[in-house]
């Protein structure tokens, strides 16, 4: 099936974005934020040579999907993702914003990343094979790779500006903001993890973890902000596939991580760029987590 170019690098009026992460272009737009998913990709820390077509589309679309979904749990930042609500100064790139941009409030973000998990995978797998803990969290003995946990568990960890976040405790991370924050901050990971696995087990998937991000508004109180339970913040998983005591196969980029190691990249500069037949079942992956979860389309 033919799909538009990805978009890589974006422009507002021929003038570059504010702030740029992995993914995602910042712009300031009067006394809001211009969100706008890229297709960009990255692996191992780095971003690839090739994007994903819609990919940022999916990003977009399925947050915008979610915070409407979890409002009574916790207010978030989302104005509108309505291109024809935009300001006007922005309908000259309304074909590039639409379905993959997002108008939303300002906050002050809180500094760190509230990691919910269900199940024994990533870097709590690893945790757990050399401590018997995940972040400071006692587990019992003999759990297997992807098995579910007792009950969900919060695990924060630093936001880190390059590279790999880090993973700490709930002491550590109320030492960074303060036990009380991070308490209110435990409380609406663990919320917003129970509805979205909830939501998704009804559809067929596993939502193994998922990694959300808070902000503070100007009165002190506490706002989702970023993105939410999207295949590049969450490990997604077929559950008609599902089989603890390994890896699983996934709803996202597990396509291009196995590609990497296959043609042994060493993880360094320069950057690799992916073969057509990895991009076109990386962009379906996202595409049908997007179908399953939402019941619609991409647009």
């Amino acid at each position: 099936m033919p799909f538009a170019a990805p978009v890589i690098n974006t422009r507002l009026n021929g003038v570059a974005p504010h702030r740029q992460g992995k993914v995602r272009d910042i712009y300031e737009i009067d006394d809001c934020l211009l969100m706008i998913a890229t297709d960009r990709i990255s692996a191992f820390d780095y971003v690839l040579g090739s994007g994903i077509p819609d990919k940022g589309k999916v990003l977009t679309q399925l947050s915008a999907f979610w915070f409407e979904q979890t409002r009574d749990i916790v207010a978030n930042h989302l104005i509108t993702i309505d291109v024809t609500a935009y300001p006007d100064r922005l309908r000259g790139d309304a074909d590039m914003l639409a379905g993959r941009s997002m108008l939303v409030r300002k906050t002050n973000p809180i500094p760190i990343e509230c990691v919910a998990r269900g199940y024994l995978s990533g870097s709590g797998w690893k945790d757990y094979v050399s401590t018997g803990t995940v972040c400071g969290v006692p587990l019992p003995r003999g759990l297997r790779e992807s098995d579910p946990l007792p009950a969900p568990i919060f695990t924060p960890a630093t936001k880190a500006t390059s590279g790999h976040d880090v993973n700490i405790s709930q002491a550590e991370a109320g030492r960074i903001v303060g036990d009380q924050l991070v308490a209110t901050l435990r409380e609406l990971t663990l919320g917003l993890y129970a509805f979205g696995a909830a939501h998704a087990e009804s559809c067929g998937i596993i939502l193994a973890d998922t990694k959300f991000e808070f902000g503070l508004t100007r009165d002190g109180g506490v706002m989702l902000i970023d993105e939410a339970m999207t295949p590049d913040s969450s490990r997604y998983w077929p559950k008609d596939q599902y089989r603890p005591g390994g890896p699983q196969p996934s709803f996202d980029k597990q396509y291009v991580r196995d590609y990497l190691e296959q043609i042994k990249w060493n993880k360094q500069p320069p950057v690799p760029s992916l073969p057509d037949d990895v991009v076109m079942r990386t962009r379906d992956k996202y595409l049908e987590a997007f179908r399953r979860l939402t019941g619609h389309e991409v647009h």
